[in-house]
């Protein structure tokens, strides 16, 4: 059992877990962008960004969520606080982000904002945040006109490129948050002007409560209101029905403008108002001078404090607020002493959250990495954890609102959902990117639960357990893809997340919780039934599914009808599939090893992975997905005539079968031998099958066995190909395609018509799928991960013994241990100093490379060049690239011997290893 040190971080933990006290109730759970989303879509084509766009999102009132600028919430988001600025120049309050929609920008919608997730406990009782604003107006036109302007074949025009924060004529605005107590949040924003003047800034901390009572007429409207008592404090008393009463405390004598959260029907629609007072009055007072704009009775269900100050060049200016369950009258008494809600005790619980959160990391980060790779690893959990959102979507209200209610004769056709009106979401739940995707995708969650276990194994199960939940999983057992298209066919790697996690929580406490591993594996065993029953058009366990989070990688839309007519059988589907299998069968002798009602389950598991294992590499003397002259996997198309040809475009569609590799301790066969004998005549019955795929009764190191789609030859073959720097090895990680499309691109004639898949290291050339990702060339880091969880599998079962070169051609070999290593290695280099003390996920970015208030900070992107790492995509989905904390922390902590030693369970046993000491000297 893992030794864990106990902080004051952890005991808050063990207080929520035990639900002793609510340290969760209270987050980061506001989106970074509400607008253009599908929930509060409703026009009659389905057009999200168009229907409610940014310049609305100001004066329209929204119905499903909130967004903001560092925002936090309650955990239903009834009550909401988030900072708005005003520099003086722009032409509306800064109180969300900016970005450009799909149409609007060269390569989709894309934020045009510099912001940085900097630090996060896991229960939210230390956050800090940065927003760099311009003290120039803000470039808005310029960004959407120049954007429109560029091709596809140009590089995205950035917020730096338009000279805003030349001479650095910039703020610097930090905001952090420090809980008191559950219910009492101390915020304090830090505003420096790096620039050479003095500046003014408007800062307007903002407080209001989500609209509820325009859409449900029964719902009591809560409000909010100036009150006295408190010394030097401007106080606002927020009223709601469920959440009770909340004060917000305003340091000094801060003037305080009240509006409704209500929509401007008059800008938005031409249609009067019913109330002089909406939801852009704050932003009609400060910008435009309306003084009228605000309620002079103090009330209403939106609140802005207005500090108004001028800050010399280099200097800071700092605004502090409290946002808590205490009453003016009980305030000294609440605190132990007088001082009020600021003072003294303010600072020091600041100070002691500080503190806390330092000494929580300590414990998480190895200590044998340095200071700049524990900046990177500190920085993307902080990115995991702001990345919380409250999403709300009730799919069966939201059809019946748009006049599509599915039980209704005379419904309208709705765009999108309307198989799906079982869905109640309304749940804290990780985000891919608050901005770029502020809407959940269940493949990305999984590789979010592998980072978030570092350091909150229960959220870390509970998102697992939620997408399982009946309120999400379709009642014909498909797990929901995304609010775009919830019938889509994302990857299924949920049940690898969940025996991961499983195995983590059982290494940390000596057990593990098996009530939890049961309840997810029967909700999984509807999931795989899904599939084998629709995505297996003939029966022979060769799966399809699309896109499959692959996006554009195909020579077609794989989604879309093929121009050629007929199907294809997808090798990453029928992988995914085998690696499905595999954790099943993980998950059932797991079980089986406490309760033998699941032996049966272990034999069922152990014959659905021969049966899809083996037919990636034979089917029936057909043409197949393996390619026994190139020693590769490639998608196959079968056409109308019954004639078959592969498609033969080496991208991570090949290299996923070699993914599909699973160790196996003996135990279960010692416990279950008659598993053994029936799995035996299954295998002697149907020779064909262990003639395709690794014979899984060969015995390996320490008596294991292993279940893989590749045997030794084939394994070295693919490998070979794989760590080929003119294939995929890039200096940065596995590529998504190989480099020899570069010179050699695909092409496929059909129909008079001439399709091309060539090697594109950096953005999309195409709309496939939005276009606004890649998967060509770049790396991405989650498949990297899965790759790397594959050659330990590998390595557990070979051992010293099994060599390869590393890179190819290059005269060193590697033991599958070392290849990880490297591997990994090369991934954690996108974001590290190198010799020249350039970030590769920078590029040649100067500002991000050079200026010291810019270069530590980091940003965790969508996916990276396949050349030079640079960053691309979304810049802020820490989500699944969060996986590189996980990796940083598996190699400094865990040695080749262990793995040896212990199998599969060495990815979360911690010992120290030498590539942390090499981080640590570097």
């Amino acid at each position: 059992m893992n030794k864990v040190i106990m902080t004051a971080e952890h005991d808050r933990l063990d207080e929520a877990r035990l639900k002793k006290a609510p340290w969760k109730k209270w987050g980061p759970y506001l989106s970074e962008r509400q607008w253009g989303t599908v929930r509060e879509d409703y026009s009659e084509g389905g057009n999200a960004w168009d229907y409610f766009n940014h310049d609305q999102a100001r004066s329209r009132a929204y119905r499903w969520g909130e967004d903001g600028l560092a925002g936090i919430s309650d955990d239903h988001q009834l009550l909401c606080f988030a900072l708005a600025l005003w520099n003086g120049k722009d032409p509306i309050l800064k109180e969300r982000l900016f970005g450009l929609t799909n149409s609007e920008s060269n390569h989709g919608e894309d934020v045009k904002e510099y912001y940085f997730y900097l630090d996060s406990t896991p229960t939210h009782s230390y956050m800090k945040y940065l927003y760099k604003y311009p003290q120039a107006a803000f470039p808005y036109a310029n960004l959407v006109d120049t954007s429109r302007g560029r091709s596809r074949q140009d590089f995205e025009y950035e917020l730096l490129d338009t000279g805003v924060f030349d001479q650095d004529r910039y703020f610097d605005v930090f905001v952090e948050y420090a809980k008191a107590s559950p219910e009492d949040y101390l915020i304090e924003i830090s505003i420096y002007n790096r620039g050479p003047d003095v500046a003014e800034l408007h800062v307007l901390p903002t407080l209001w409560f989500r609209n509820q009572w325009s859409w449900q007429g029964s719902h009591e409207r809560p409000s909010v209101q100036q009150v006295a008592g408190a010394a030097a404090a401007s106080v606002v008393k927020a009223t709601d029905a469920k959440l009770g009463e909340r004060h917000l405390y305003c340091e000094g004598d801060a003037p305080l403008l009240f509006t409704e959260n209500e929509t401007n029907t008059q800008r938005i629609f031409g249609v009067p108002n019913r109330t002089p007072y909406v939801k852009d009055s704050i932003d009609n007072c400060i910008v435009h001078g309306d003084k009228d704009a605000v309620n002079p009775e103090k009330k209403g269900t939106k609140v802005a404090a207005h500090y108004r100050l001028s800050v010399n060049p280099g200097q800071c200016q700092v605004v502090r607020l409290r946002l808590s369950d205490v009453a003016p009258a009980t305030f000294a008494s609440a605190n132990g002493r007088a001082g009020g809600p600021f003072g003294g005790p303010f600072e020091e619980t600041l100070q002691t959250r500080r503190k806390e959160a330092d000494e929580f990391y300590a414990g998480v980060i190895p200590a044998s990495l340095g200071p700049d790779a524990t900046n990177v690893m500190r920085q993307a959990l902080a990115g995991m954890m702001w990345s919380k959102q409250f999403y709300h979507y009730d799919v069966d209200k939201w059809l019946e609102e748009r006049g599509s209610d599915p039980f209704k004769a005379t419904r309208k056709q709705a765009p999108r959902n309307d198989q799906w009106h079982h869905m109640y979401n309304g749940d804290i739940i990780s985000m891919p990117d608050k901005w770029e995707y502020p809407w959940y995708a269940a493949w990305d969650l999984a590789f979010h639960v592998i980072a978030l276990t570092l350091v909150d194994l229960d959220f870390g199960k509970q998102q697992l357990g939620l997408m399982l939940r009946e309120r999400y999983l379709h009642p014909n057992g498909q797990l929901p893809a995304y609010e775009w298209n919830f019938g889509d066919v994302n990857p299924p790697v949920h049940g690898w997340s969940t025996i991961f996690t499983y195995r983590l929580e059982k290494a940390l406490k000596g057990e593990g919780d098996v009530k939890w591993l049961k309840s997810c594996f029967q909700k999984l065993l509807l999931n795989f039934t899904w599939w084998v029953n629709r995505k297996d058009r003939t029966g022979r366990n060769v799966f399809e599914g699309g896109f499959l989070g692959l996006d554009n990688i195909g020579v077609f839309d794989r989604s879309a009808a093929l121009p050629t007519g007929g199907y294809l059988e997808q090798a990453d589907g029928t992988a995914w599939m085998a690696l499905f299998a595999d954790n099943m069968l993980e998950i059932a002798i797991e079980l089986a090893m406490t309760d033998e009602d699941y032996a049966d389950m272990v034999l069922k598991f152990l014959e659905h992975d021969a049966w899809i294992t083996s037919s990636l590499v034979h089917v029936g003397g057909d043409t197949g997905m393996w390619d026994e002259f190139d020693g590769f996997f490639y998608d196959v198309l079968r056409l109308p005539d019954g004639t078959a040809q592969r498609l033969k475009v080496r991208s991570m569609v090949g290299l996923l079968p070699l993914c599909a590799a699973t160790v196996f301790e003996p135990g279960v066969l010692a416990k279950y031998p008659e598993i053994t004998e029936r799995f035996e005549w299954f295998l002697e019955a149907r020779p064909e099958l262990t003639t395709a795929f690794h014979d899984p009764r060969k015995v390996g190191v320490r008596g294991r066995r292993l279940f893989a789609v590749l045997d030794e030859s084939k394994l070295r073959r693919v490998l070979a190909i794989m760590l080929d720097e003119q294939e995929f090895l890039s200096p940065h990680g596995i590529r998504s395609m190989s480099r020899y499309h570069a010179e050699h691109p695909y092409v496929f004639r059909a129909g008079g018509q001439e399709y091309q898949v060539g090697y594109l290291p950096a953005e999309s050339d195409t709309g496939m799928f939005g276009g606004n990702s890649n998967w060509r060339g770049p790396i991405w880091m989650p498949v990297n991960a899965l790759i790397i969880r594959a050659l330990l599998n590998y390595f557990a079962y070979y051992g010293d013994d099994f060599t390869i070169e590393c890179p190819t051609g290059s005269g060193r070999r590697m033991n599958l241990y070392q290849v990880a290593e490297e591997i990994a290695r090369r991934l954690a280099s996108i974001f590290l100093r190198d010799s020249q003390g350039r970030r590769p996920v920078y590029g040649g970015t100067k500002k991000f490379q050079e200026d010291p208030h810019w270069r530590d900070h980091i940003l965790f992107y969508e996916y990276f060049h396949g050349d030079n790492g640079a960053g691309l995509g979304a810049s802020h989905q820490t989500g699944w690239t969060g996986v590189i904390a996980r990796a940083m922390h598996l190699f400094a902590t865990t040695t080749s011997e262990q793995v040896l030693a212990v199998g599969t369970k060495a990815a979360i046993v911690e010992t120290i290893s030498a590539w942390g000491s090499q981080l640590a000297a570097r």
